[in-house]
């Protein structure tokens, strides 16, 4: 198995630190509103990264978190009159319904930074008596220039970073680039005891103090969306390994831009969609995937009109695995449907080759509908029951490697369904357009849609 390292800029064999074990880190969401659309994309990419490893027999340990104590949450929970505590738990929960909705499974462990606090308190004093660290009349400050690597990640010069770098309004702070690890509290601010004063903790510092509690000093891969690379994943790394003296993560995977119509998510464009907006219209599996059709490290452009599009390749593959559910074959196999086996199970181990290859999912979705393709050309063709049982068990199992579930179940038979259709025709050609048009309606309400060529009616599960 390969996987791109954004560390070093290339694909690399997989190693995990333990044999057969994957210890993995993702950033979570800060919980001070609904997730958007964008963070939905990373939160499923690394839930299938997950999945995968696990499908291949890894046993893995997962680690996301909630950021709950931000500038942010303090803000909201002030607009409201409420606590920041409230608003937390308000919006894990909010989480976990879209989460659940999208297919995202829960993370082995879901840290909080308020849980966590006095592990964060350690951590900074650890650096402080190092001399990474140094307090000032805010705070506690990170000193960049003492961590002989930073920039590595990002391939960021720290000479280049200093010039371009905003005036601080702090004149205590010894470099523009250092960084905040503890906040001293304002006036109304939520706040924790400590050696430098009574404060909060800085964003940075609370994923390297929750991944190395759960997971040790080293583990296999940090993930996150292309916007934290820079600071965010370079401060963590900077911290962790100056005050742990060892590699902090083996692998750095970070998944692309989601843009709105080729423009960035922005409120100020009226393109801002959160996630439950989108399943306010469209089926969360479509969404899913919509999001795994392009490689991960690709960037994609969100639009309704390729949901719709995602939509028909979706309903393309569930209306194959309806009518392989539903058939009934010969009891005994041809030498054909021995060959066609062999293609579908052919056609599996290709999939798992490019899931491999840094999880392509967009070749791995190709590999799905080569096999729908092949059920669909030997279904009309009385085949025998072990490849229609094959076809439709490979569909299903590979569809859940990625996460996607397909809801199987119908209120109305085949050959209700063709009876209908013969009635509908029969009317038509009594000119009778009113129950024509009725039995269009009725069938569109179990979820099956007519499409009047000029070889005859077809029809498809919605």
């Amino acid at each position: 198995m390969k996987i791109y390292n954004t560390m070093t800029g290339k694909k690399e064999d997989f190693i995990p630190l333990k044999e057969n074990s994957v210890s993995m880190y993702v950033c979570g969401p800060t919980v001070y509103n609904y997730i958007h659309i964008g963070n939905a994309r990373s939160f499923i990419v690394f839930d299938m990264v997950r999945r995968y490893f696990e499908y291949r027999g890894y046993d893995v340990t997962f680690v996301q978190n909630f950021t709950d104590i931000d500038d942010k949450m303090i803000k909201r929970a002030n607009e409201e009159g409420a606590s920041v505590f409230e608003i937390g738990e308000r919006f894990i929960n909010e989480y976990f319904k879209d989460a659940d909705s999208l297919g995202i499974k829960h993370a082995t462990i879901h840290p909080r930074a308020t849980q966590v606090i006095d592990d964060i308190i350690s951590f900074i004093s650890d650096l402080v008596d190092k001399g990474y660290a140094y307090k000032t009349g805010d705070g506690v400050y990170f000193s960049v220039e003492k961590f002989e690597d930073y920039g590595k990640l990002s391939k960021k010069n720290i000479d280049d970073l200093i010039s371009g770098a905003r005036v601080d309004v702090n004149e205590e702070k010894r470099n523009p680039l250092d960084f905040a690890l503890w906040k001293l509290a304002k006036p109304g601010e939520p706040y924790w005891d400590s050696p430098w004063g009574k404060g909060r903790p800085g964003w940075h510092i609370e994923c390297s103090v929750m991944s190395s509690k759960y997971l040790g000093n080293t583990f296999d891969i940090h993930g996150g969306g292309p916007d934290l690379v820079f600071p965010h994943h370079e401060n963590e790394i900077a911290q962790s390994e100056a005050r742990n003296g060892v590699t902090f993560v083996k692998y750095w995977m970070h998944a692309g831009y989601l843009n709105i119509n080729n423009q960035k998510m922005s409120k100020s464009l009226g393109n801002f969609f959160t996630v439950r907006e989108v399943l306010d219209k469209y089926d969360p599996m479509v969404v899913r995937f919509f999001m795994l059709s392009s490689h991960y490290r690709n960037p994609i452009n969100f639009s309704f009109e390729l949901l719709d599009q995602a939509g028909v390749g979706l309903d393309r593959i569930k209306n194959s695995l309806f009518r392989l559910k539903e058939l009934k074959g010969q009891a005994s196999e041809s030498p054909e449907d021995v060959k066609t086996m062999q293609a579908v199970l052919k056609e599996k181990e290709e999939f798992i080759a490019s899931m491999d290859d840094d999880f392509n999912t967009a070749g791995a979705i190709s590999h799905i509908f080569n096999i729908v393709s092949t059920a669909n050309a030997k279904i009309d063709e009385n085949s025998g029951q072990a490849l229609i049982d094959l076809a439709s068990t490979v569909i299903t199992e590979l569809l859940g490697v990625l996460g996607i579930s397909l809801n199987l179940k119908t209120d109305i038979l085949d050959e209700e369904i063709e009876k209908l259709i013969k009635e509908r025709q029969d009317a038509r050609m009594r000119k009778d357009y009113r129950t024509a048009d009725r039995i269009r309606d009725e069938l569109k309400e179990k979820g099956i849609i007519l499409e009047d060529t000029p070889q005859g009616v077809r029809w498809k599960r919605k």
